[in-house]
C-alpha cells in the first residue's frame, strides 16, 4: 500500500501540503483532482522520488515497479514501435545481456548463462512483445506504417502518445498518469479506458475528463486547502459526497458563528463590569479555544455565455459534391496534385442544429471542419454560404495561434478597434482576466488561461455558427463545465469535435461520422459509437455503423470509395429522410424559443427576488416613520415597477409557451 505520513511540502514560498495522512490500497484505481496549482503534479514528483517532502514520509513497497509518462521525447531516428517496446526496461536489459553473452567465446558457463537468459526472456513474454507493442500503438491511433517511422518525424502530440505507449508497455505495480487524454482523440481515449480497466496494479490518474474518471477510478483523492481527502467511488460519486459535506459544513459553520457572536456580545458588554469580570474572562477563554471551522468556499463558479447572434441565415451553409483535402506541392511550392481526405460531401447546416462529429483518428474530422470554416478551399464541388453567416472557429491548435508577446487586451482590441478600452476590460474580466493580467503578455499564462482567452475572442464576435475542434484541450474541470453550460444555451448552430463525452452529450443532439473517406449520419449515441469502434479496431473487415435505435444492434455497411452501393429501398429511405428533415425543422424552430424562455425565467426569478426584498422592507414598521419618507417613496416606486415588469415578463413567457405547444401539435 501507499502511505502518506504527516507529509508537508512547500514549492518556493507556497505551501502545497500540510501534515497530510493518507492510505491507498494495492489495486486501487485513484483519480487525483484539485484546482490548478494545488499540487497534483508535485505529489507525482514525490512518488517518483524527484521531490522530497519537507516533513513526513511517503512509504510504499520498495519492490514495486513504477511506470509513468516521460514529458520529453528526443527526436531520435529510432522506429516508433521499437521506442514503445523500450518501455519494458527489464526486457531490453535481458536482450542486451543475451547479445553480450552470444558475442563471447563458447564455454560451459557461457552456455548455462545463455540458457538462463532465454528462460528469463520467456518469463518476460519476449516472444509476444512485438504484437503487444503493435496492439498498444494501434489502440493509440498509429497505423502499421507509422510504427516503422522514426520518432523525429512525429509532432509533439504524437510523441506524447509514444511516451504513453512506453509507460503502458512497462510491466508495473504502480502506474502514474498525468493528463493522459490531453493528446488523444475520442477513439484513443475509449481504447485507453478499456486498457486501464484491465490494469492489475495500482493506478493514479490526474485528469480533467470527468467521463474518463467515471469509467476507470474507484477512489478519488481531492487536494483542497493543502489537505488530501479520500472519497470512495468515481468522480460523480465524489461530487455527490462533496455536495453533502458542503451542506453539513455550512450548517456547522453557521452554528459556530452564532455561538461566537453570542460569546463576543457577552464579553463586549460585561468585560468592564467588576461583577461580571470572571464570567467575561471564562467566555474569552472559550472563544480562544473554539476551533475555527474553515470557511466554506463556494465552488469557484466560473461561467460565461455566448451572446445572441446578430443574424440567423437559413440555411447557413450548403456543400454539394465537395471533395475536402489538401493540395500536394513540390519542393518549389508548385501544385502537383490533390490529396482527397473526405469525398463527395453533400451537407447543409440549418439554424439550431447541434452536431457532434465522430470518426477515428485521421479519418478527416479536422479537414472537414477547416473546409466548413473556409480555412481550406474545396478541391471540387461548391460550398454556398448564407448571407450574414458569422463563423466562430476554435481550431485544435488555437492556443498556439495567439501572439504570446501580447496581452489579452491587445488581442481583443485587434478585433474590436473602435470599442472603448473599459468595455473591453469589463468583458475580459468576465473571463477571469482581472487587473494587471489583462495588460500582461500571455507567454507565462497556463494552457487553460490561453484557451480561455481564445474562447473569449470567439464569444465577442457573436457567431451564428460555432465550429469547435477539441475545445477542451488544456481546460480544467471548472472551465470545461462553464463551456458546456454556455454551449448548451448557445442559440446558433454548433458543430463540435471533442474527446470530452460529457460535453458532447450535453451540447449536441445528433452525430455525423467521417469514415472511409465519406460523411455519413450516425444513427446512434456514444455507447453505440464505442461498440462500433471496438468492432472496427478488432476486425479488418467492412466498416459498419449501428442502425437506428440503441436497442437494435443490427449493422449496415458503409459504402467505401470503390464499393458499389446497394439499390435503395425508396419508400423507407424517403420516409426516414422526410422524418429527419421534419425533426430538424422543428428543432430549428424550437431552439431560439427555448433559449428565450430560459432567459425570461431567469429574469422572472431575479425580479421576484427583488420584489420580495422590497415587500419585506415595506413590511417593517420603521419604514413608515417620518424620517424614512424618501426611502418609502423609493420602495413604493420600485414595488410598482417590479409588479409591472413581472406582469409583462410573464405574459411574454405564456406567449412563448403557446408557440412551443403549437410546434409540438
Amino acid at each position: 500500500m501507499i502511505r502518506f505520513l504527516n507529509v508537508s511540502l512547500m514549492r518556493g514560498t507556497k505551501p502545497l501540503l500540510e501534515g497530510v495522512d493518507l492510505t491507498l490500497n494495492p489495486g486501487d484505481k485513484i483519480g487525483l483532482i484539485g484546482a490548478n496549482g494545488a499540487g497534483k503534479s508535485s505529489l507525482f514528483g514525490m512518488l517518483r522520488g524527484e521531490l522530497h517532502p519537507d516533513q513526513g514520509e511517503i512509504d510504499f513497497p520498495a519492490k514495486w515497479r513504477m511506470a509513468y509518462v516521460a514529458q520529453e521525447t528526443p527526436p531520435l531516428e529510432r522506429a516508433a514501435l521499437d521506442y514503445a517496446i523500450d518501455g519494458d526496461v527489464h526486457l531490453r536489459k535481458l536482450e542486451a545481456e543475451l547479445a553480450r553473452l552470444e558475442s563471447e567465446p563458447e564455454s560451459t558457463d557461457n552456455g548455462i548463462a545463455i540458457g538462463e537468459i532465454y528462460s528469463a526472456l520467456a518469463d518476460a513474454d519476449a516472444y509476444t512483445v512485438q504484437s503487444r507493442g503493435e496492439q498498444l500503438l494501434l489502440g493509440l491511433g498509429f497505423s502499421l506504417s507509422q510504427m516503422q517511422q522514426p520518432i523525429a518525424s512525429f509532432s509533439g502530440g504524437w510523441r506524447m502518445r509514444l511516451n504513453l505507449a512506453q509507460a503502458l508497455m512497462c510491466p508495473s505495480d504502480l502506474l502514474l498518469l498525468d493528463e493522459p487524454t490531453n493528446h488523444l482523440d475520442l477513439d484513443a481515449i475509449i481504447w485507453l479506458e478499456d486498457w486501464l480497466k484491465r490494469y492489475a496494479g495500482t493506478l493514479i490518474i490526474i485528469s480533467h475528463d470527468r467521463d474518463f474518471l467515471d469509467e476507470i477510478v474507484n477512489v478519488i483523492v481531492h487536494i483542497d486547502e493543502r489537505r488530501l481527502k479520500r472519497y470512495s467511488g468515481n468522480y460523480s460519486g465524489f461530487e455527490r459526497q462533496r455536495a453533502a459535506q458542503m451542506i453539513l459544513a455550512a450548517g456547522a459553520l453557521a452554528k459556530q458563528q452564532r455561538q461566537r457572536a453570542h460569546l463576543e456580545s457577552f464579553v463586549n458588554r460585561f468585560k468592564a463590569q467588576a461583577s461580571k469580570a470572571r464570567q467575561a474572562q471564562s467566555r474569552m477563554k472559550a472563544l480562544e479555544k473554539m476551533e475555527e471551522l474553515a470557511p466554506l468556499r463556494a465552488a469557484a463558479e466560473f461561467s460565461f455565455e455566448f451572446r445572441e447572434p446578430l443574424a440567423a441565415p437559413n440555411p447557413l451553409l450548403v456543400m454539394e459534391d465537395v471533395d475536402a483535402g489538401y493540395h500536394i506541392l513540390d519542393e518549389h511550392g508548385d501544385k502537383v496534385g490533390d490529396k482527397v481526405i473526405v469525398s463527395n460531401i453533400k451537407f447543409s447546416l440549418q439554424i439550431g442544429q447541434r452536431i457532434g462529429l465522430l470518426g477515428v483518428n485521421g479519418a478527416g474530422k479536422s479537414t472537414l471542419i477547416k473546409t466548413i470554416a473556409g480555412e481550406l478551399m474545396p478541391l471540387t464541388g461548391d460550398a454556398t454560404l448564407g448571407k450574414g453567416l458569422s463563423i466562430g472557429y476554435f481550431a485544435q491548435h488555437q492556443v498556439e495561434m495567439l501572439r504570446h508577446d501580447e496581452s489579452p487586451l491587445w488581442h481583443l482590441a485587434k478585433i474590436a478597434p473602435t470599442v472603448r478600452e473599459q468595455e473591453l476590460r469589463n468583458f475580459l474580466g468576465g473571463f477571469n482576466f482581472p487587473g494587471n493580467m489583462v495588460t500582461s503578455p500571455i507567454r507565462p499564462f497556463s494552457g487553460g488561461e490561453k484557451a480561455r482567452l481564445a474562447l473569449a475572442l470567439i464569444v465577442w464576435q457573436r457567431p451564428n455558427l460555432l465550429l469547435l475542434d477539441e475545445p477542451t484541450n488544456h481546460l480544467d474541470l471548472e472551465t470545461r463545465e462553464a463551456l458546456t453550460m454556455a454551449l448548451a444555451q448557445f442559440e446558433g448552430t454548433l458543430v463540435v469535435v471533442s474527446h470530452d463525452r460529457h460535453l458532447l452529450r450535453a451540447t449536441t443532439d445528433q452525430f455525423i461520422i467521417v469514415a472511409d473517406g465519406k460523411l455519413q449520419p450516425f444513427d446512434g449515441d456514444l455507447d453505440d459509437y464505442k461498440d462500433w469502434l471496438f468492432q472496427t479496431k478488432l476486425g479488418k473487415g467492412t466498416t459498419v455503423l449501428p442502425a437506428a435505435g440503441k436497442d437494435n444492434k443490427t449493422a449496415f455497411p458503409v459504402a467505401t470509395a470503390v464499393a458499389t452501393p446497394a439499390a435503395p429501398v425508396a419508400d423507407k429511405k424517403d420516409q426516414k429522410r422526410q422524418d429527419a428533415e421534419q425533426r430538424q425543422r422543428t428543432a430549428a424552430l424550437r431552439k431560439p424559443i427555448e433559449g428565450k424562455i430560459k432567459r425570461l425565467e431567469e429574469q422572472i426569478a431575479k425580479r421576484n427576488e427583488q420584489k420580495a426584498d422590497v415587500d419585506a422592507k415595506l413590511g417593517e414598521a420603521s419604514i413608515y416613520e417620518a424620517a424614512n419618507k424618501a426611502k418609502l417613496k423609493t420602495l413604493l416606486a420600485d414595488q410598482s415597477f417590479y409588479k409591472k415588469d413581472l406582469a409583462q415578463l410573464e405574459a411574454e413567457w405564456m406567449e412563448l409557451q403557446e408557440q412551443l405547444e403549437g410546434l409540438a401539435a
